[in-house]
C-alpha cells in the first residue's frame, strides 16, 4: 500500500500526498518577523522621503550632470498569487523574501499587518516599499479621512504653504460646500434622516411635513412629498426608525404618530382622559408633547414626554393597547414639573428625561420606574427648560442644551457637577439641538439670533472640543439656528433655520451621496406630447355600414341639424294642456291647480240663481225634511213676485 502511494505521489507531483500533517505556528519567530518588517518599512519611508527633498534641492546646481545620468528604469509591479486558503479581510500586499519563503511551502498562510492603502511592492529592491503619493501623504489622507490630525501635512510643511486655521478646519470637515432646500417660511423645527441617508424629512411650525429623496431630488431641490399629519399642531420632532421603514411623528397635540417611509399613517397613539388624576391610570398623553425619540435597539419601542409630567413608553406593533410603561416625573419636593426633552442611551439602558424646574432625570429601562436611578436637580436654571439631551457611544458622557443659555458635558458616573460648561449661548427655541460628530471628537450646537438696537447678530452654528474649547463657528444665515443633525455615513451637516430654510454642508472630498447626487443632476426636460390633428378625414371606402364615417358638413349645417334635435339643443318641454300624462301635471304645476282641474268641475254655462233655487221649491214643500218642519208654525207663508210679461214698446 506504501509503495502504491509512493507511486501516485511520484506520478502526481505532491510531495506529502497522503501524510499531510497539521500545521504548527512559532508565535514568537511570528512577532519578530512582524516586528522586522514594520521597522524596514518606516526606515524605507523615511529614506525615500530625504533622498526625494536631496534630489529637489540639488536639481538647481547640477542640472548638466542630472542630463547626463541614464534615466532610472521604471518600477514594475509585482504579481501576487492568491493564497489556497481563504483569507478574511481585504487583500494585503506580500513583502518579496516572505513571497519566496511561502513559494517553497505552498501550506504556510501570510503573517503580519496589512499596509496602509497606496503602498505597492518594488521588484527592483527586496522589502523596497513606496506609496503612491509618498507614506507622509498616504497617512495625512488617511487623518483627514478620519477627520483627525492637527496641523498640516510634512509634505506641505516641506513646501512652504500655510494655511489658516479656518481653511484647515474647511478642509477636514464638510462644511466647505452648502445647498439650501426651501421648506417654507416659517422655522423648521423638526430635521431627520434615515439610517442609510438616502431620504431627509423636515417639519415646521407651518404644519407641514416634507420629504426630500436626494436620488430621485434634481438641482431644483424639491421634495417630493408634502403632509400635514397633525393637522393644525406644529410638527416639535421627526425621526426614522432604525430600519428606516418608520417615521415618528410629536407635534404640539397629545398623540405622536407612526408614519411609514412614504408618510402614510400607521400607528396614532391613543389620548388620555384628562378628568383622572392619577397619570398612571390614563392611556395616552393629556397635554402637548415635546419630543419622541425611538429605541435604539428595539425597533418597535419609542418614548414620548410631554407637559403632563410623564414620560411614556409605546409599541408601535401593539395598535390595540400600545402604551406599556409610564414615568412620572417629580421635582425634589416631590411635585410634578413638565418634561421638555427626553433620550434614550445608545445602548438603551438608560432613559433620560429633562424637566421645566431644570432637572435631569434618568431612569434603567427594565425598571422600577417610581424614582430615578440618576439624578440631579440643578442641572440647569429652574424655569428655563432643558432643550436637549445627547448621549455618547461610551453611554456614560452626556451633552444637554439649556434654555439657560447654557451647554454642559456631563458624566454620570460622577453626575453632581458638569464636566465642562459654555454660557452665552442664547437660545430662543424649545427644540434647540446639540449633538456629538460621528467620531465623538466634537460638539456641535446652534445659537439664536438676538435682536438688539445697532448690533447685527447672525445665526451661528458652534463647534467644541471634548474641552469645550471653540475649536470653529460657522455663519448660517440672518435667522437663528433650531435644529442640527450630522450624519455618519454621508459626513453632511443638516442645519433648520427660523426662516424656513434647511442647509445642507458637505465636503466634495470627503462627504458621499446625499446633496451631492441632487446638486449634480440636470434638472428633467418635461416630456411634450404631440397631438394629431382631427380635422384630417381618413377615408375607408370597404368599411362595413356599422364603421363607415358620416360625410362630412359645413359647421352651418351641423349647427342647423343640432338646433332641430331636442337633446343636443337642451329644448324645454312644453306645458301639458289638459290632462297630465308621463308622470307630468296638466296646465298649472301647483298641487292647487291640478286637484282643482281633477276634483272640481267648473261650469261654463250661465245659469240663472233664482230659477235654481224654485227648481227645488216643489220639491222642499211637498218633502220638508230639515228646515220646514221645525218653523212650520211660526213660518210666515212666502210670497213670490210674480211674473210680470214684459210690456211691448
Amino acid at each position: 500500500m506504501a509503495e502504491d502511494d509512493e507511486k501516485l505521489a511520484a506520478v502526481m507531483g505532491f510531495a506529502t500526498f497522503g501524510k499531510k500533517a497539521a500545521m504548527k505556528f512559532d508565535v514568537d519567530k511570528i512577532f519578530e518577523e512582524t516586528r522586522r518588517t514594520a521597522r524596514e518599512y518606516s526606515e524605507q519611508a523615511s529614506a525615500s522621503k530625504q533622498s526625494h527633498v536631496s534630489a529637489k534641492d540639488s536639481d538647481d546646481d547640477d542640472d548638466d550632470d542630472d542630463d547626463n545620468e541614464p534615466a532610472p528604469k521604471p518600477a514594475a509591479k509585482s504579481v501576487l498569487k492568491p493564497t489556497t486558503r481563504p483569507v478574511a479581510g481585504p487583500a494585503r500586499p506580500v513583502p518579496t523574501k516572505q513571497l519566496e519563503e511561502n513559494t517553497d511551502d505552498n501550506d504556510d498562510e501570510l503573517i503580519g499587518p496589512p499596509l496602509p492603502p497606496g503602498f505597492e511592492i518594488n521588484p527592483d529592491s527586496e522589502d523596497d516599499v513606496t506609496s503612491r503619493g509618498g507614506a507622509d501623504d498616504a497617512g495625512h489622507q488617511l487623518e483627514d479621512a478620519a477627520g483627525g490630525g492637527e496641523g498640516d501635512s510634512d509634505e506641505d510643511d516641506d513646501e512652504g504653504v500655510e494655511e489658516s486655521e479656518s481653511d484647515a478646519f474647511d478642509n477636514k470637515f464638510p462644511i466647505s460646500h452648502e445647498v439650501t432646500l426651501n421648506h417654507g417660511t416659517k422655522p423648521v423645527s423638526a430635521l431627520g434622516l434615515d439610517p442609510s441617508g438616502a431620504r431627509l424629512i423636515t417639519g415646521g411650525y407651518d404644519y407641514e411635513v416634507q420629504l426630500w429623496d436626494f436620488g430621485g431630488m434634481d438641482s431644483t431641490l424639491k421634495s417630493f412629498r408634502t403632509i400635514r399629519p397633525c393637522q393644525s399642531h406644529q410638527i416639535c420632532s421627526l425621526q426614522y426608525s432604525n430600519t428606516g421603514d418608520a417615521i415618528l411623528v410629536a407635534a404640539g397635540n397629545a398623540q405622536a404618530k407612526v408614519l411609514d417611509r412614504d408618510g402614510y399613517e400607521q400607528l396614532e397613539c391613543p389620548k388620555g382622559w384628562q378628568y383622572i388624576a392619577d397619570m398612571r391610570k390614563t392611556e395616552g398623553h393629556i397635554a402637548m408633547l415635546n419630543g419622541a425619540c425611538w429605541h435604539p435597539r428595539t425597533k418597535e419601542h419609542f418614548l414620548t414626554c410631554s407637559n403632563d409630567c410623564t414620560l411614556r413608553l409605546w409599541n408601535a406593533f401593539d395598535k390595540k393597547k400600545p402604551q406599556f410603561q409610564v414615568i412620572k416625573a417629580r421635582d425634589r419636593q416631590g411635585r410634578k414639573s413638565a418634561v421638555t426633552a427626553c433620550a434614550f442611551s445608545r445602548d438603551g439602558k438608560l432613559i433620560a428625561g429633562a424637566s421645566q424646574d431644570g432637572s435631569l432625570l434618568m431612569w434603567k429601562s427594565g425598571g422600577p420606574y417610581i424614582s430615578p436611578s440618576i439624578a440631579n436637580y440643578e442641572a440647569h436654571t429652574r424655569g428655563a427648560g432643558t432643550t436637549c439631551i445627547c448621549f455618547a457611544h461610551d453611554n456614560h458622557t452626556v451633552i444637554t442644551r439649556g434654555g439657560d443659555d447654557t451647554l454642559k458635558l456631563w458624566d454620570i458616573r460622577s453626575f453632581k457637577s458638569p464636566v465642562g460648561v459654555v454660557s452665552d449661548l442664547y437660545n430662543l427655541f424649545p427644540m434647540t439641538d446639540c449633538i456629538f460628530s460621528p467620531d465623538e471628537h466634537m460638539i456641535v450646537t446652534g445659537v439664536s439670533v438676538k435682536k438688539e438696537p445697532g448690533v447685527e447678530n447672525k445665526g451661528m452654528l458652534l463647534f467644541y472640543n471634548k474641552e469645550l474649547t471653540k475649536v470653529h463657528e460657522l455663519t448660517v444665515s440672518d435667522a437663528s439656528v433650531v435644529r442640527c443633525l450630522w450624519h455618519p455615513k454621508l459626513n453632511q451637516i443638516m442645519v433648520g433655520c427660523a426662516d424656513g430654510k434647511a442647509k445642507i454642508y458637505f465636503s466634495p472630498k470627503y462627504s458621499i451621496r446625499g446633496a451631492k447626487m441632487s446638486v449634480t443632476k440636470k434638472k428633467q426636460k418635461q416630456e411634450t406630447f404631440e397631438i394629431v390633428s382631427q380635422t384630417a378625414r381618413i377615408i375607408t371606402p370597404h368599411a362595413l355600414p356599422l364603421f363607415r364615417d358620416d360625410k362630412t358638413q359645413s359647421l352651418k349645417r351641423k349647427r342647423e341639424k343640432d338646433r332641430l334635435d331636442p337633446v343636443k339643443s337642451r329644448k324645454p318641454q312644453l306645458p301639458v294642456g289638459k290632462k297630465g300624462a308621463g308622470g307630468r301635471l296638466g296646465v298649472g304645476s301647483s298641487l292647487a291647480a291640478y286637484v282643482r282641474k281633477t276634483a272640481a268641475v267648473e261650469s261654463v254655462e250661465e245659469v240663472d240663481p233664482r230659477e235654481a233655487l224654485l227648481k227645488y221649491a216643489k220639491e222642499a214643500a211637498e218633502n220638508p225634511h230639515w228646515i220646514s218642519p221645525a218653523y212650520k208654525d211660526t213660518q210666515p207663508k212666502p210670497i213670490f213676485q210674480a211674473e210680470e210679461e214684459e210690456q211691448e214698446d
